[in-house]
């Protein structure tokens, strides 16, 4: 009888916590949603502000992330197949963008872009990251890289290589058997990543700002323009770009779950 007492009240607590948690989250979104007019946020949305912002944040984040595909399946796929000397130290490095201050990882690449000789070269040659939407573009890829790296990794280590052996003993080659069983079977894992590395990627702010600066209609980003109309006081203009920001975080998180719940970070 008391062990079912404290059951009960186990799961009476916790399922409180978890209750005020949640209302606490739909207070502070409603706030945000109702605290212009609509007529507010539809003249700020119309602005040429707000549709630069939208317009530079969408074809950031799709470059970054295909950027993010391109390196970190690959990557994935090695780390979950194969064991090499200094796997675990590559790993550890791989991931170490997840704990790092995105601050702090916009003052590492303005420095690495902006005072080295490979920084230099790159310039002499018009590609120019400092101060540009190419460096929005490189702050999305190293910050949000890991997401992508973490869930193609675990979906990869789900998927058993004895279906790559038996495809290879039916002719194919090593690559043509990644190609044809591995990837198709990874598409659920491939798609939450890309959808929740995309959305990471176009709410960037930390080390966007520090490479690529907050100029008004050419490095703003939807993150950027709710900073700098906040500080000018444009609370209609910041609050519309939140409200992107919030429609892209509920959607892409919403596919995340549909696509890939299961998947570990």
């Amino acid at each position: 009888m008391k062990s079912d007492l404290r059951r009960n009240w186990v799961k009476i607590v916790t399922i409180s916590v978890g209750l005020v948690l949640t209302a606490f989250i739909i207070a502070l979104l409603l706030l945000v949603v109702t605290h212009p007019s609509p007529a507010a946020v539809i003249e700020s949305l119309m602005s040429k502000e707000i549709q630069f912002a939208i317009y530079l944040s969408l074809a950031t984040s799709i470059v970054s992330t295909l950027l993010c595909v391109l390196i970190a399946v690959p990557a994935a796929y090695a780390l979950a197949r194969y064991d090499f000397w200094g796997k675990s130290f590559v790993s550890t490095i791989l991931d170490l963008p997840l704990a790092l201050p995105p601050l702090v990882a916009g003052v590492g690449l303005l420095l690495f872009f902006g005072t080295t000789s490979i920084g230099d070269f790159l310039e002499s040659i018009g590609i120019v990251f400092v101060f540009t939407p190419l460096g929005i573009i490189i702050a999305q890829f190293f910050v949000n890289m890991p997401f992508m790296l973490r869930i193609m990794r675990s979906t990869f280590t789900d998927i058993s290589p004895r279906y790559e052996y038996v495809a290879c003993t039916l002719g194919c080659t090593n690559l043509q058997a990644i190609w044809r069983v591995t990837l198709p079977m990874a598409v659920q894992g491939f798609l939450a990543g890309a959808v929740i590395t995309w959305a990471k990627g176009i709410g960037e702010f930390g080390a966007a700002l520090m490479i690529a600066g907050a100029t008004r209609m050419k490095t703003e980003t939807l993150p950027i323009s709710l900073f700098l109309n906040m500080s000018c006081g444009e609370l209609e203009m910041a609050i519309s770009a939140a409200i992107i920001l919030m429609v892209i975080s509920v959607v892409s998180l919403y596919i995340f779950e549909y696509f890939g719940g299961s998947a570990k970070f």
